[in-house]
């Protein structure tokens, strides 16, 4: 499948405040009795109390602390036996619902670009869980200095999760760790910043590796690759036919190995497969004409064993570029064909961080129907940033978390809002309704 604008008017909805006064929240679980569940990622912008949290939201629109302190950003939250789990940076803990918490696994790669993300339970007992990559591209930039959670060097290089032969590629940058104050550093793939991978350079495998999706036991044995080259996989979930799929964000034009017009895109996630970060995208190599940067050279391919990896996996779909694809809920039955159809919230651009100045993209729901290959945008207005979408489970209404007020503003500097989040209750307007 390939990005659709659909021409058809969007689906209006209204939408009623459940929980407002949010501090940046990431994820929304919903227990089978209908018990609601959100978790805030912690992140301290704009005087936000640092720290991840999470909360049960009361039918009358308060809030029961559960637990804080969690790592932040968390990114992820799931029911799984009468508990939660909750995705933080670094680690995957259980939580249960009288605030007990425990670690299922840590030290996972974290201090880099991207995070620990989704973790949820399969139907084979197995938790699948999704990790981010370090770096934009593979390479360790000095564009970690405008993303905002992370404005530091050294940090955490990628690690493969096949074995890979490097191709050598290096870029100088400017070093902001030296004294001199024009010195200059050289960095490769797959190595720390200032650090080269020289032509021919074997990196090996490992446990836990970053860009990939893994699962592990509910207590924490038996840590397994599903899968590997998936530069950001936010959203991860379960179909009823048993399939899993990954909402795998798109790279940015930026840093040491910037690619212009990357799309998000989703991916059913087969155990042993190559996604291809970060050398393809979607099944495209890098080099094609498409994703020709506007802020630096065109990209090279870094890793030179192209041919003992399996061949990049194609995509079930592409979305716009920047629209930011976070997570998804499948649409019950009784509004079509089970499975058939997934709602999606798209967090929008961040522009200018992660491309050049242009038109807003996302920041709203949409709807991917799979038999007609199409992407229903939702009418939404009152969102600024969907981040996550849940169906009730005993009435089937669609429930939309709003991570608030954030735009990213040129040199690096942020526009946001603490308390602006929000957790909605979404409900169809009828035709002529006003």
């Amino acid at each position: 499948m390939t990005a659709i604008d659909d021409p058809r008017a969007p689906i209006g909805f209204a939408l009623e405040p459940v929980a407002t006064g949010l501090d940046f929240p990431t994820s929304l679980a919903f227990a089978p009795d209908g018990r609601c569940y959100v978790a805030e990622s912690g992140l301290p912008f704009a005087g936000a109390r640092p720290g991840g949290r999470v909360w049960e939201v009361i039918a009358d629109g308060g809030r029961r602390p559960l637990t804080d302190g969690l790592p932040p950003p968390v990114n992820g939250l799931s029911w799984h036996d009468e508990g939660l789990i909750v995705s933080a940076t670094g680690e995957i803990d259980r939580l249960e619902l009288n605030g007990t918490r425990a670690v299922i696994l840590d030290r996972l790669p974290s201090g880099g670009n991207y995070h620990t993300n989704m973790a949820i339970a399969g139907a084979d007992d197995w938790l699948y869980f999704s990790q981010g990559a370090m770096t934009n591209a593979g390479i360790v930039g000095l564009d970690a200095y405008e993303l905002s959670w992370l404005r530091r060097l050294p940090h955490t290089h990628d690690i493969p999760g096949f074995d890979i032969v490097l191709r050598g590629v290096e870029i100088e940058t400017d070093d902001p760790l030296a004294d001199a104050p024009d010195a200059t550093a050289r960095t490769g793939a797959f190595v720390p910043f200032g650090s080269l991978g020289g032509k021919g350079c074997h990196i090996p495998a490992e446990l836990p590796c970053t860009a990939a999706v893994m699962r592990v036991r509910p207590d924490g044995s038996e840590l397994e690759l599903v899968a590997w080259g998936l530069r950001n996989a936010f959203g991860l979930g379960f179909l009823p036919d048993g399939r899993l799929l990954a909402i795998d964000q798109g790279a940015d034009d930026r840093g040491s190995r910037p690619i212009g017009d990357a799309p998000d895109l989703l991916f059913e996630v087969v155990p042993g497969a190559w996604y291809g970060w970060p050398d393809f995208i979607g099944g495209e190599p890098v080099t094609a004409s498409r994703f020709l940067p506007e802020r630096g050279s065109p990209p090279s391919f870094i890793i030179a064993n192209h041919n003992e990896l399996p061949p990049p996996r194609l995509p079930l779909f592409r979305f716009q570029s920047h629209v930011a694809a976070t997570k998804f809920a499948v649409v019950p039955d009784g509004t079509g064909s089970p499975g058939n159809r997934i709602a999606i919230a798209l967090f929008g651009d961040e522009k200018p961080m992660t491309g050049p100045p242009g038109q807003e993209v996302g920041r709203s729901i949409a709807i991917l129907d799979f038999a007609e290959d199409r992407l229903q945008p939702l009418s939404m207005p009152e969102l600024a940033r969907p981040i996550d979408v849940a169906y009730h489970p005993l009435t089937g209404e669609l429930y939309v978390l709003d991570f608030g007020h954030f735009e990213m503003l040129p040199a690096g500097r942020l526009d946001a809002t603490a308390g602006s989040g929000t957790l909605w209750r979404a409900t169809p307007v009828e035709e002529g309704v006003q």
